[in-house]
């Protein structure tokens, strides 16, 4: 650590890393080895393992950043929201969490651009906070990343009953898990191109469906009815729940609000590739800094133009139905009159629902990759192919995905339900541990001398953002199932998946600090330097336009 200190602050050269082989011989496998080296300590252990490959070029980074949340919580869940609450409820709802997401977004990104490492999240908080909180956000994430597997398989089983539901489910469900195993063992640049082109399908469908909300608004379908914000005269804009009145308007608006978190799970994706990415420093910055304006686009417009397209009292909407059936996309598209693009929908959220699962599993395989580089799983999933990818940490985390036939009994609605409740919680707590782990991160750099102004993303207005993100998380986690608690509405059921995330957490918390008796780590000895000399002797070749079409290009990618 003193080593990495004295290059960032004296400026001087990292040595070169030598294999047994000689000099370095490749420039990707140098930087393999050399980061390797540095965590681990020795050339001899980084060889023994290996390490995660930088095969995710910056396309990837940015189509991963903003396709990555773009999945069933945007195209299916968003459903339940308006039948409960109401258009303006939901938009408002979305548009809060979306607030937090950003000031959260901002924390991680400032973490990440400083030292980007394989999953992130657990190897922060363990630096900065505490290596109990390491281990519980570390397990708790591998745990969420599993379960969402699950919940975006059994999705994707949902979707096909649109065109077909006589088919057992457990065959889709067995083609989808071979699918996105196949896509992230061999080599993460496979996983990089996969989400390239499965976030370009999501983005070009969403950008159709405010294209086709707008059209249908303004009266230019079949039926040529302009519908302007009719519906949020009648049926309304706000709608009661459990409460009556301003209270009962009041409930639905923050029953929105983890809903809104559901859709919004996963935005931290780009920060647990950060470790894997080609030139991070330029990039991680490049793809946090468009959050707030993905956000705006994606969700806000997006929940505004199913709120004046389609009525919260529609029957199909409260009842659901098959596959994309019981979308508010496709209940729009129908309303209006338009036979084809239904189908075509479909199609897209099914495409959805795989590159969700696709991103979890990769997501939930370097979380572990990360636990096992702070010493808090065990070493074996340290173990990486000759092409960069944790095979073990895949395999295992894939094992969870065989959860999925549950559905085959169970019901798939059902299951999704379930699912997306308990992920819900345990993404809060992920957030809630970002924020606490930036807010530590901050005291490190002042106790350790390092000027903020020289860092190459700084996030604004710290650490306002991040208390407030912090708060709003924390009211969420411990408020999330007030309904079960209203006169007439207990059901063991609804608070166990409420607030089951709670216990587990501080199980694996207090388990770690008991165990290994670890202490809060005061910010003059936390570990900011370690892994971070190797990146900083990189020279990534710089992209220069030859004409306006890259140039262009190289803005969006």
């Amino acid at each position: 650590m003193e080593h990495e200190k004295q290059q960032y602050t004296l400026g001087g050269d990292v040595p070169e890393y030598e294999s047994k082989g000689g000099v370095r011989d490749a420039r990707k496998g140098s930087i393999m080895l050399g980061e390797a080296a540095d965590l681990y300590g020795d050339i001899a252990t980084a060889e023994e393992y290996g390490y995660v490959s930088r095969g995710l070029k910056s396309r990837h980074i940015q189509f991963i950043a903003l396709g990555g949340t773009i999945g069933t919580g945007l195209f299916l869940g968003i459903g339940g929201a308006f039948v409960r609450a109401g258009p303006l409820s939901v938009l408002l709802g979305y548009s809060f969490t979306g607030v937090a997401v950003f000031g959260m977004m901002q924390c991680l990104g400032e973490m990440a651009t400083w030292l980007p490492l394989p999953g992130a999240i657990p190897q922060y908080c363990a630096r900065y906070v505490d290596p109990a909180m390491g281990f519980a956000v570390g397990w708790n994430n591998w745990y969420s990343s599993a379960i969402t597997l699950c919940a975006e398989i059994s999705a994707a089983a949902i979707v096909i009953g649109f065109w077909n539901d006589t088919i057992s489910q457990a065959a889709w469900i067995s083609i989808i898990i071979v699918l996105v195993i196949g896509l992230n063992i061999f080599a993460v640049a496979i996983y990089g191109e996969a989400e390239f082109i499965f976030a370009s399908v999501k983005i070009i469908t969403i950008v159709g469906l405010l294209l086709v909300a707008l059209v249908i608004d303004l009266g230019g379908g079949p039926s040529h009815d302009r519908l302007g914000f009719r519906y949020w005269k009648n049926p309304g804009a706000m709608k009661e729940y459990i409460g009556v009145g301003n209270t009962g308007r009041f409930l639905g608006l923050f029953s929105t609000l983890v809903n809104a978190a559901f859709s919004y799970g996963g935005v931290e994706m780009v920060a647990v590739a950060a470790g894997e990415a080609e030139n991070p420093r330029k990039n991680i910055p490049k793809a946090v800094r468009r959050v707030f304006w993905r956000i705006l686009f994606f969700y806000v417009l997006g929940s505004l133009a199913i709120g004046v397209t389609v009525p919260s009292d529609d029957p199909t909407l409260k009842l659901g139905g098959p596959g994309a059936g019981h979308s508010p996309w496709v209940i729009a598209i129908y309303r209006a009159g338009i036979p084809v693009l239904p189908s075509i929908i479909n199609a897209v959220i099914l495409t959805s629902a795989s590159s969700s699962a696709n991103a979890f599993l990769y997501t939930g395989s370097r979380y572990l990759f990360a636990l096992a580089q702070n010493g808090q799983a065990p070493r074996v999933f340290l173990k990486c192919s000759k092409r960069g990818v944790p095979y073990y940490c895949v395999g295992v985390t894939a094992s969870i995905s065989l959860l999925t036939y549950m559905s085959v009994s169970a019901g798939s609605s059902t299951v999704f339900v379930w699912f997306q409740n308990l992920t819900t919680i345990s993404t809060l707590f992920t957030w809630v541990s970002i924020c606490v782990a930036y807010i530590q991160f901050r005291k490190a750099l002042i106790a350790q001398g390092v000027d903020r102004n020289t860092l190459l993303f700084k996030a604004p207005f710290q650490p306002f953002t991040a208390w407030g993100a912090l708060a709003f998380w924390i009211m969420i986690i411990l408020f999330n199932g007030f309904a079960v608690f209203t006169t007439g509405r207990w059901s063991i059921d609804d608070f166990v998946t409420a607030y089951v995330g709670i216990p587990i957490y501080f199980a694996f918390y207090f388990f770690w600090k008991i165990f290994k008796r670890t202490s809060w780590v005061k910010p003059a000895d936390a570990d900011i330097w370690t892994g971070k000399a190797a990146l900083d002797n990189e020279v990534w070749p710089e992209q220069i336009p030859r004409n306006i079409l890259e140039k262009i290009w190289f803005w969006i990618a």
